[in-house]
This record gives C-alpha cells, structure tokens and sequence, in this order.
C-alpha cells in the first residue's frame, strides 16, 4: 500500500480535529502522517494541544512546533488519532507492533474518541493474525513468561511465544523500561476472556487487544479512503 494513501486516511482522521482541542497522538508509520499533517495545520495557525504516545511521536511533534503536554495536566482528551496492526469488523484492534502499546492505551482510555488510520492489509475477521504483543515487567521475566505460555495456550495459540529484540539482538525496551512478549496466535477466539487471563498474571504490565476503544477507522484502500464506524 503507497505512503500516500495511508496519507489520505491521515488527512480524513484531521478533518475530525477543531481548534481548542485535546488530542492523542499515535504511534507508528501511518499516525506519523497524522502527526506531520497536523503540524502544517499548527504552523498554519491551528491552536490545539497533545499528548505524544511515544518518545518518538513526542520528539517528531517537538520539531514541527506541536504543543505538547501530559496527563497529569490534561483530564481528559477529545480525541487520540492512532495506527493499527489489525482491525476486525467490530474495530476492535492489535496494537503495539511498535512497542508503544501501554502508553498508546492510556491515552486512548483517557480520550472521549478514538479514531484508527490503517491500509486495508490491516483489516482481517478475526484478531490474531498479528502476534499479540505483551508488555511485561523485568523481574520474574521466567515466571512471567511461563505464565503468559499457560495462557496462551489455554486460548489455543497456534505459535511460539517469542521475547521481542531490538534491531542489534538486544532485548527491545519500551518507553516504560518493560520489555514485550510477542504471542502467536493465529485466530484469537475469545478476545475479552484472554484480556482478562492476560491481565491476571502478576508480570503482565498491559497487552496490545484494544477492544471497544475505537470507534471510527479510516482505511487506505487501491480504491480510495474506507470509513469504518464501530456498530454500523
């Protein structure tokens, strides 16, 4: 899928934003469209402030003169604009194929709307397809890991679970310090149930199913921009 369609999507998901408001600001490679949309509207005038999800969303918002704040300043957010690594027909999501998972669901918890940007490989019948990333705290990692193992493979993982590495062999690391387990599991049958198990292990900092969070999705197609409405 070209650059510029998943551009297209960004500039519809910017169509959604007014000046005075509170945005989320995504990770990944179609949300730093977004974002460098978005600054063009600011140089422009536009007046909003945001909250990056990551380091690297923070420092690309920075350079193009985005105001930026928390959520310790911010109560709430109007509305986060973030990628996705898989969308099922209820947009209920895999994220965190960037490793930006935690902060990516804080800000989407924290927002009143939150709207997907996507090219069309990214939309499937059911999750799973993706590996479901799983970010985990340091200490116990083995504990960890074997638990997460049990869990998976109680929900019928069809795959390995696999410690993330950075690109030099290293263990990745998150924004938070936590590194990520990476679960295969070729069709996630009961999404909410595996939250639930998932978020039950005492090592478990949070995993990448996002579901009822989103509720709108501009998809990239060969055939222009789809817009895909939670309930429709």
């Amino acid at each position: 899928m070209s650059e510029a369609l998943k551009r297209q999507a960004a500039a519809m998901a910017l169509g959604e934003v007014r000046g005075g408001m509170r945005l989320g600001l995504g990770t990944g490679s179609t949300a730093r469209h977004f974002v460098d949309l978005l600054g063009g509207r600011v140089a422009g005038g536009l007046e909003v402030v945001c909250v990056p999800t990551s380091e690297a969303t923070a420092r690309q918002a920075e350079g193009l003169g985005i105001p930026l704040s928390d959520l310790d300043r911010l109560d709430r957010l109007d509305l986060t604009v973030d990628g996705a690594d898989e969308i099922d027909p209820a947009l209920n999501l895999i994220k965190g194929g960037g490793g930006a998972l935690l902060r990516e669901k804080i800000v989407a918890a924290a927002s009143d709307a939150m709207i997907v940007i996507a090219d069309q490989s990214k939309l499937v019948e059911e999750l799973g397809r993706f590996p479901l990333p799983v970010e985990v705290n340091r200490f116990g990692l083995g504990a960890t890991r074997r638990a997460v193992a049990a869990v998976a493979a109680a929900h019928g993982a069809q795959g390995e679970l696999r410690l993330r590495a950075a690109e030099a062999g290293e263990p990745f690391v998150t924004d938070g310090g936590h590194l990520i387990l990476d679960a295969f599991f070729g069709r996630i049958s009961r999404p909410e149930a595996l939250s639930r198990d998932l978020l039950d292990i005492p090592g478990v900092v949070q995993h990448g199913l996002f579901l009822k969070m989103c509720s709108k999705a501009y998809v990239a197609t060969p055939d222009g921009v789809r817009t895909l409405n939670r309930g429709n």
